[in-house]
């Protein structure tokens, strides 16, 4: 008998703080993927025919390609790496997250890997939104991309990159090498580009893939850019950080009266422990006394 499992709310709040960042990639995906569809499942059911709310898939979770929409709408580039609509799209892109994060996490750490993620993403999106600018044929088509693929594709590729030879083994009989795995995935996004029927976004994988590329160029450089976005994170939080610690400061004026007070205390203080070494001598106080009467004797 286990008596020492924890509830799953519970396990779910440890893995948010202490667990891998692969789980906790995991879990927000999870969480948003449940919240669209309840959010879209009690619209559905309510009724509501307010054209905004129908088209919240569209507002707040999906990368809008077109510039004019884009510009309306860039936190996008964010919501979208964390968004999925499709179970089977949610299913898979997860799979590869699971085994690929963990092996990039215990090659680098787990900033990195969260770094890798959003940065591949929103790299990887942007390149999405050119390519909408640059090629006619994309232009001539309105859409929206959703998903962690080029997340995913920049944490693979930056791992094809870093240790092509590492073998993964698939189907766990089969040993791999990353630099293969990784053709495969470029590949079938290059021929989906050349078929171009498919409503996959391929120029976000693939620039989530050179994102992946570019992270682990020097990478013990402090001029690499997985290294340098480390560092503007890390300076952004230290920077909140401290802000939040000087607004918690008290930094109310005392009034006479306060001064009259504290002052009246301390020194009842001080009799109390002077009466005290008279009866039991200097050995009977404690250390918090003897601390008290040493100060006070500094600021009298």
């Amino acid at each position: 008998m286990y008596t020492n499992q924890r509830s799953l709310v519970d396990e779910i709040k440890y893995q948010l703080k202490f667990g891998l960042m692969t789980h906790r990639l995991l879990l927000v995906n999870l969480f948003v993927f449940f919240s669209i569809h309840l959010i879209n499942a009690l619209i559905r059911l309510s009724l509501i025919k307010e054209p905004f709310i129908l088209n919240i898939n569209k507002n707040f979770f999906c990368l809008e390609t077109q510039i004019s929409q884009f510009v309306l709408k860039p936190w996008g580039l964010i919501t979208s790496i964390f968004s999925h609509f499709e179970l089977l799209h949610f299913l898979q892109n997860m799979l590869v997250l699971y085994f690929m994060g963990k092996i990039f996490e215990g090659l680098f750490d787990k900033q990195k890997l969260w770094l890798t993620y959003v940065a591949g993403g929103i790299f990887g999106g942007l390149f999405e939104v050119i390519a909408h600018l640059l090629f006619p044929a994309l232009q001539e088509n309105s859409t929206v991309i959703i998903g962690a693929s080029g997340s995913i594709m920049a944490i693979l590729s930056a791992l094809a990159f870093y240790s092509p030879n590492m073998k993964l083994m698939l189907f766990g009989i089969l040993p791999v090498p990353m630099f293969v795995i990784a053709i495969l995935f470029w590949l079938i996004d290059i021929v989906g580009l050349s078929t171009g029927d498919d409503h996959i976004a391929h120029f976000s994988h693939l620039g989530g893939a050179i994102f992946g590329f570019w992270s682990v160029q020097n990478i013990n450089s402090p001029k690499n850019i997985l290294n340098m976005i480390q560092h503007w994170w890390n300076s952004f939080l230290a920077f909140f950080k401290s802000k939040s610690k000087n607004n918690g400061r008290k930094t109310s004026m005392k009034t006479d009266e306060d001064y009259a007070f504290e002052k009246r205390k301390k020194q009842e203080k001080t009799d109390k422990i002077l009466d005290k070494i008279s009866k039991s001598g200097y050995d009977s106080l404690t250390k918090e006394e003897k601390d008290f009467l040493f100060n006070q004797s500094k600021n009298g």
